[in-house]
């Protein structure tokens, strides 16, 4: 997706919200329209004749699985939103990166996972000649903010902002809180705009983006966590940013959990025996065999695996062998 253009000063819907306004390329009258022009890391909200592209911040002391915070202003409150802007530090640092530097990272971070050196050949011959331009390094930054369980001030509409980490740390679902014309009463309650969180039949990528010299964090746990939250909003319609609309969200978020939980059991299973993460990862179920995995997607295979060892190591099911060099990780 090219950079968008930037269009006339955004207003500020309301305190405390934050909003970067991008010019839609046509009028969009339908909120389902909206979404299906989004971004796993930028969510669509929709006016009548703007479209706006808005990231979510965790709120002042938020833990992983926080999602309510206060309301506090000052000095440490802005150090504390600098701090959670999560998704924005991911992408300003890939637009900052030098893909030279960056590839030879993914090379000893894949290296260091136990990937054959068939696998690490191209990305040290490309880091030799400087490659080309990174993936995301076009990618459009966030430059205001707005805070979990905020309301946002639209005429005429309730709309909420729900923190929801995990396919991102700082994904946001927008919750539209108003009787569904289409439903009858009882059926739920508004429409959600789901992103990449909840969507009818695909389970969303989780992967891991810290920084150089960042601790390590638990993204399937936050994800996780994220769907019992939205489980609990039971929306009357869902409006994803792929595949299409679809009702009863908390049998979806339930049938998400079950298919992570089984997944984590089948890790568990493997690891009877002592792994790499690279072995790990070639084990694992996917939706078609290693062997006609594109290579790129293979190292985004090797980033969700890691992010269910890590779960596992989280909840104690599984630790690394002492002294194992490329570590290998086994079962408890």
């Amino acid at each position: 997706m090219p950079p968008p253009a930037v269009g006339r000063p955004a207003r500020r819907p309301g305190r405390g919200g934050n909003f970067r306004q991008l010019p839609a390329r046509r009028a969009c009258p339908a909120p389902s329209r909206a979404v299906r022009r989004g971004r796993s890391d930028t969510e669509a909200l929709l006016t009548a004749r703007q479209l706006w592209v808005v990231e979510l911040i965790p709120p002042p002391g938020a833990g992983v699985h926080r999602a309510s915070g206060n309301r506090r202003r000052g000095p440490r409150r802005r150090r504390l939103r600098d701090r959670a802007s999560v998704d924005a530090d991911v992408v300003r640092r890939t637009r900052a990166a030098r893909p030279a530097a960056w590839r030879a990272r993914l090379a000893a971070k894949l290296a260091a996972a136990g990937a054959p050196e068939e696998h690490l050949a191209p990305l040290r011959a490309a880091r030799g000649t400087g490659g080309g331009e990174l993936p995301g390094q076009r990618a459009a930054v966030p430059d205001r903010h707005i805070a979990p369980g905020e309301l946002l001030e639209l005429p005429g509409r309730r709309l909420h902002a729900v923190w929801t980490p995990g396919h991102t740390p700082g994904h946001v679902c927008l919750h539209l809180e108003e009787a569904h014309p289409g439903r009858a009463p009882g059926a739920g309650f508004g429409r959600l705009f789901s992103g990449d969180h909840l969507l009818p039949g695909i389970s969303p990528h989780i992967g891991v983006y810290e920084g150089p010299g960042e601790a390590p964090t638990d993204p399937l746990g936050d994800y996780l966590a994220s769907l019992e939250r939205v489980a609990r909003l039971a929306p009357a319609e869902v409006l994803p940013a792929h595949q299409h609309a679809f009702t009863d969200a908390a049998g979806r978020a339930r049938a998400l959990l079950d298919h992570h939980e089984a997944r984590l059991g089948g890790l568990v299973r493997l690891l009877a025996e002592p792994l790499t993460l690279w072995q790990l990862t070639v084990a694992m179920e996917w939706n078609r065999p290693w062997e006609r995995i594109p290579y790129a997607s293979r190292n985004i295979a090797v980033a969700e695996a890691e992010a269910h060892l890590r779960r596992l190591m989280t909840l104690g099911r599984a630790e690394a062998v002492p002294g194992s060099d490329p570590v290998t990780y086994r079962a408890v």
